[in-house]
This record gives C-alpha cells, structure tokens and sequence, in this order.
C-alpha cells in the first residue's frame, strides 16, 4: 500500500522500501527505547512484523519516519518504534502515519497499545487513553544479552 499524504510526502506499507540503515541509526543513537540496539535486531524485528511503515519524501524518495505493528488483526495490535526524523517534523507527519495506522481497514476494530514516555496528547486524539486498570496488565522485562544470542 502506498498513499500520498498530499503534502509532498507518501506513507507505504512495503518494507522493500525501508531504509534500514536509517531506522537502525535513528533507533539506536537517538531514540530512548532502543539505544545501542544491534542492526541485526532491527532486521528481524522487520522482517517479523506484520505492518511497518515509513513516510517517504515524495520528490527524492527519502525515507522521513517510520512505524511498525505488531497485531493478528482480529483483537490486539501493539505499536511500536514510531519516529519522524527532526528535519521533517513541522509537516504533521506524526498525525498522518497514526491516523493512516489506525484507520487502516484490517485495523480500525482492534485495541491497540503501545509505551511512549512522549506525544501522549498524539495518541489521545486518536482514541487511545493511559489503562484504567494497570494492575490489571503484568509484563515480562526484555533481557537484550539474551535476544541478542539469538540473532
């Protein structure tokens, strides 16, 4: 799927298109949630995600942002590793990938969750809210050394 955002940008689902290099570089230099993430784990969390995106600048192709689902498109979809690069911020690029996840026809009927320290005032505007009842929710913690073995 690719989609003209109309305002010189385009969103597309096709992870041929990703710049690797890029989300790597931007996931474990400048983000909080994945510092030091090796390159190998960023391809196959990649490959293993059934949904990613990246916004293209539509005159050169440059890849701006990105995003990726995790989801069996029937109950539950868990959003992950969202960013727009800071050069392209200013272009409500970040409401246009949300918006296009969340309306997206496999999508729009299931809950969806993610953890962001940031933009929670985002998120809001597009139905999603802090757990009522956290208590509720239990979460084993990643061990990287472990994953990383694994790669």
């Amino acid at each position: 799927m690719e989609r003209d955002l109309g305002n010189g940008f385009l969103i597309s689902t096709d992870k041929q298109k990703l710049n690797i290099e890029l989300i790597h570089t931007f996931l474990s230099e400048e983000s909080y949630w994945a510092k030091d993430i090796k390159r190998e784990a960023v391809v196959k969390l990649i490959l293993n995600s059934p949904l990613c995106y990246g916004i293209y600048e539509a005159s050169t192709g440059n890849q701006a942002g990105f995003a990726r689902v995790v989801t069996d498109f029937v109950k539950f979809s868990w959003l992950a590793d969202v960013f727009v690069l800071p050069e392209y911020r200013g272009h409500s690029l970040g409401k246009k990938l949300i918006q296009k996840i969340v309306s997206h026809p496999e999508l729009e009927g299931c809950r969806f969750m993610l953890a962001t320290k940031d933009a929670h005032g985002l998120y809001e505007k597009y139905g999603f809210s802090s757990l009522e009842n956290s208590e509720d929710f239990l979460m084993r913690p990643m061990d990287m050394k472990i994953v990383e073995k694994a790669l």
